[in-house]
């Protein structure tokens, strides 16, 4: 793409509307996001591809692809429009709009959401967040001034704008990298068997935010084809963060969500005890509050988090 003086840019509303655009690969779906007509989103980005002599999309039945030029403007105005909401929020430090709320589970606002939260101030150092964590209010999730409700659940959901599929929920056995060379390997189900085994207490399932069976360790044993002793063990707990924190501590063997230990997963504080997986059948998701979908910090984080989950 030609190199262009900042003087002769196109205007930043025109870059606005393109990265919305670019991020639905979707002009109606940009149009919905921006609530403005898919004649106006087709009309602005053919007047950018004019300004700027190159095609950014290449127009397919039914479909959007980015041209290289527009991998390239899209990567630079996402980077731009940060930079410049950044500026604003540091001007308005006390601006309620540069605010968000979320809701989440224990664990899942300690082991994945809050690493999300820093890496997005470092950008946003003016964003403020509000996290509210529970396993058993079920109600904060339906309350009106959160804005992102982070859900895990078995239902038909329909994805949409304002709801996201982020991940199925898979558990493996994890342990710290010590406990595995003092007490393994565990080359089968009946090893795991013979060590210390850090228990998820039933009390987490029947709780009233879960209420679903049990993701334990008598479920990972049956879907090996294998009988679960119940040895004796030092810790059951219905609180997924203190489970981890013994594991952390090199105490047993514990059965992690991928995405709560992926994390510890990643610095070599834990790895995987055993190869097999369990899956429970259930997914979260992230629900985004309608009235909170039009703010463009609210947006930006929930971007922020789904670019995390295709990574």
């Amino acid at each position: 793409m030609k190199p262009v003086h900042r003087r002769h840019l196109p205007s930043l509303g025109a870059l606005a509307t393109f990265e919305v655009a670019a991020k639905h690969l979707s002009f109606t779906l940009a149009a919905r996001e921006l609530n403005i007509t898919q004649g106006a989103i087709s009309q602005q980005i053919r007047l950018l591809e004019r300004a700027l002599e190159t095609d950014l999309f290449l127009r397919k039945h039914n479909a959007l692809e980015l041209t290289p030029a527009g991998v390239d403007l899209v990567a630079a105005v996402s980077d731009g429009l940060d930079a410049i909401s950044a500026g604003v929020g540091l001007l308005r430090p006390g601006d309620p709009s540069q605010s968000v709320t979320i809701s989440a589970t224990d664990a899942l606002a300690a082991f994945w959401l809050k690493p999300l939260i820093d890496s997005f101030r470092a950008h946003h150092p003016g964003t403020s967040f509000t996290v509210l964590a529970s396993d058993e209010d079920a109600a904060l999730s339906q309350h009106s001034g959160v804005d992102i409700a982070l859900l895990c659940g078995n239902e038909r959901f329909e994805i949409g704008d304002t709801l996201h599929l982020m991940y199925p929920e898979v558990a493996q056995p994890v342990c710290t990298p010590a406990y595995l060379a003092a007490h393994g390997p565990f080359p089968d189900p009946e090893s795991l068997n013979q060590t210390n085994l850090l228990h998820l207490h039933e009390r987490h399932w029947s709780s009233g935010a879960i209420q679903w069976h049990p993701l334990g360790w008598e479920e990972w044993f049956q879907a090996q084809g294998a009988v679960y002793r119940k040895a004796a063990f030092s810790l059951s707990t219905n609180k997924v963060t203190l489970l981890t924190e013994a594991a952390l501590a090199g105490e047993g063997v514990m059965l992690g969500i991928h995405n709560l230990v992926r994390g510890h997963i990643q610095r070599g504080d834990l790895i995987f005890a055993h190869p097999a997986q369990i899956t429970s059948g259930r997914s979260n998701f992230m629900k985004i509050n309608p009235s909170s979908r039009q703010r463009p910090v609210v947006q930006r984080f929930v971007d922020h988090l789904l670019r995390d989950l295709r990574r």
